[in-house]
Order: C-alpha cells, then structure tokens, then sequence
C-alpha cells in the first residue's frame, strides 16, 4: 500500500509513513520512527528507502528488511524504467510539455505539505523551532552537498544543551554484522576496478560496467537525497558524457515524472539506466533499468544495516540521544529551504500559474481526502487541457 500511494518524495514519504505505520498498523512508535528518520540522515543513500527498511528490520530482522525494500522500490523501478521505453514513441515535444505542465509545482505542493507536517511532529518547543529556521537560512544561501551531513552535526551539537531527556532503558541491542561493511567495501572497490579498467581497454560493452559503477558509487556517496542525486546524475550522462545518450528534454520529462510516481525518488536510475543502454537494443535497455535499481538502492541496504547496531550502542548515550531532537529539527528546516529553492527554480520570472498549482495541491492534501495518485492525475489531465 505504501509503495503504490507515497507521492512527493522522502519528506512526503515520512508523513505517509508515520499515517500508515504508526497510527493506523502501529507497527512502531512515533518516537522510534522520529529516531529511525534521524538515523538515516547521518547515512548517504535514499533516506525514505532506509527508514522503511529498519522498519521491516525492527519487525523481522534483515530478511524482512531487505524484502521490505524490495516491495518499496519494485513499483517506482519498473515505472521509471518503462518510461524510458515510452519516450522513444513520443515524437510530438509539444505534447509532452504541455502533459507536464503543472507536474513541477505540483510537487513543490507536495513538498510543503509535507514540511509542514513534518513542522507539527518534530517541532516541539523554542530551541528546536530556532535550529530549524537557521537549517532553513543556510539551505537557502549555502549550495554545497556537504551543508547537509554539517547541518545535522551542529543541530545535534546544539540540542544536546538540555538535562532533561535521556535515554530509556532497552533490551540488549542486536548484534554487529561486520559482513555487511566489509561487502559494502568490497563491492565499491571491485566495481571501481573493472570499470576503469573496461573503459581504458575500450572492452566490448563496457558501458553496463560503467553504469554499475557510477551508479554505486552514487548511491554511496550522496548526502541530501534525491535533490543532490539528480544534479549528479545531470552532470555524468548529460553534460559530461562524451556520447548524449540523454538529452537534456528526456532528462527533465525523467526528473519531472519522478515526481509523478508513487516510491523513492531514486528509483530515477531505472530510467536514466535504461536510457544510457537503449542505443544497445531492448535486452540491454530492460538491462540497464536493473543495473541502475540495483546498484543505487544496494549501497543503502547494506550501510543501513551494518550501522543500526552500532546506532543502538550509541543511542544508549546520553549525548547521542538529545542529538536526535536537533537532528529531526534540521531535516524540517532543510525540508522548508529545499520546497522555497524549487519554487523559485520554476518561478523565476513569477509565474503565477505555478503559485495556485502549488497552493491547490496544499489545500488539497491538507483539507481534502482526495488520495494522492488522483491529485497527480487531475494536474495531467489539467497540463493536456490547458
């Protein structure tokens, strides 16, 4: 249900998580998934992929999470992966872009429904109300991937001037499973090595070795989510690519649609996957779709689950339990600034056609019960019609 109805990206899909898991199933507490959505923050990876996995991991341990992220990711990756199919039968531009119209700031609609639900379950009192508006300040003035990772370290720092919260006593905390590191590891350099090496010996079919690669190596290494992923991605198959296996317009109607569909906004490697190998034939497009779920989605599976042990010895300490407060803090001002930043990257000049889609989709998800996928729907059929 989840994975066919979480719209809007990892801030929307928190609020979805904390409707669905904790007060309707119950499946955890509020407190542990305000505890499990600041752990993910420290990590690099996709952080709603993550939480949903230590949820399946608290229920049943690392089989049940790894299915768990399975089920999570499998619709958004086969979506994102058939649209790079689609794309190629699209001839008439126009329509496309008039399709999409309203889909970009119909997600920033998303986005600041769901910071401002984020706003009313971690916002608690003054300090934290302080450390989320200057996350908000920097996020705004400051564009740089390590402002994130930073952020949450100064907000864990400032959160800690308290005497009143500590910890509460657990059970004895699971076992370190060193495997996952070491994998993690092995896997990083090996993928590393063969790709360098395909592509100075010019091997035959080198580029799905690339694609894994670059893939892992992204999945690995960014901090901040999907909105530092895709720009990423922009640079290595769009702008620097020796060969424009996308174009910038199939890239924008990828990101755009991203957006439009339900899952982890990682699962745009599927398509970008597929694009980068569709010039092989279809074998090597449906390929490349998998090469690129796998690999950005693996990175974030296996660091999750070697360092929540280790998460649950620490939390145990004082300190690192009051960080959670100023953690959870910075994640909703860094929410609020990235929702102002891609307003105005789709606004400038005013456009004022953007601003009541934004506000409708607000009013829509804050008053109304209309499901989501129908809000998506209607601002299509809104794009076709204007």
């Amino acid at each position: 249900m989840h994975s066919l109805t979480a719209f809007g990206g990892p801030q929307m899909h928190l609020v979805r998580m904390h409707k669905l898991f904790v007060k309707e199933k119950h499946y955890i507490s509020e407190d542990e998934l305000m505890e499990l959505n600041a752990f993910v923050q420290l990590l690099p990876g996709a952080s709603s992929s993550q939480t949903i996995t230590l949820i399946g991991y608290k229920r049943g341990g690392a089989v049940l999470a790894t299915l768990t992220l399975l089920i999570w990711i499998l619709p958004a990756c086969i979506l994102m992966g058939g649209l790079s199919f689609f794309l190629q039968y699209i001839d008439n531009q126009d329509f496309t872009k008039g399709m999409f119209t309203f889909i970009q700031p119909m997600a920033v609609g998303f986005f600041a429904y769901s910071a401002f639900q984020s706003f009313n379950i971690f916002i608690k009192h003054q300090a934290t109300l302080f450390i989320m508006a200057g996350a908000m300040l920097v996020t705004l003035f400051i564009k740089s991937p390590w402002v994130f990772p930073i952020l949450i370290i100064i907000g864990g720092f400032i959160s800690n001037f308290s005497d009143k919260r500590i910890p509460k006593p657990e059970g004895q905390p699971k076992p370190i499973k060193w495997a996952n590191l070491w994998l993690f590891v092995i896997i990083f350099i090996f993928a590393g090595f063969v790709s360098e090496y395909a592509r100075v010996h010019d091997l035959p079919y080198r580029r799905p070795l690339n694609l894994f690669e670059n893939f892992y190596r992204f999945g690995s290494l960014v901090f901040g989510g999907g909105g530092v992923l895709i720009p990423m991605m922009f640079e290595q198959y769009v702008q620097r690519a020796k060969t424009k296996y996308i174009t910038p317009q199939d890239f924008l109607t990828g990101t755009g649609m991203v957006q439009a569909f339900p899952g982890p906004v990682f699962s745009i490697a599927s398509f970008v996957g597929g694009m980068v190998l569709r010039h092989l034939g279809p074998g090597f497009q449906i390929l490349g779709c998998i090469i690129g779920a796998v690999a950005i989605f693996l990175p974030s599976l296996l660091l999750v689950l070697f360092f929540f042990p280790i998460w649950n010895l620490l939390k145990k300490h004082v300190i690192v339990f009051r960080a959670m407060e100023g953690i959870n803090a910075v994640v909703v001002g860094i929410m609020w600034g990235a929702t102002i930043l891609l307003f105005l990257s789709i606004s400038l000049p005013f456009n004022w056609q953007n601003l009541v889609a934004l506000i409708v989709t607000f009013c829509l998800l804050q008053f109304s019960k209309i499901p989501s996928p129908i809000i998506v729907l209607l601002f299509l059929l809104l794009g076709l019609l204007l």
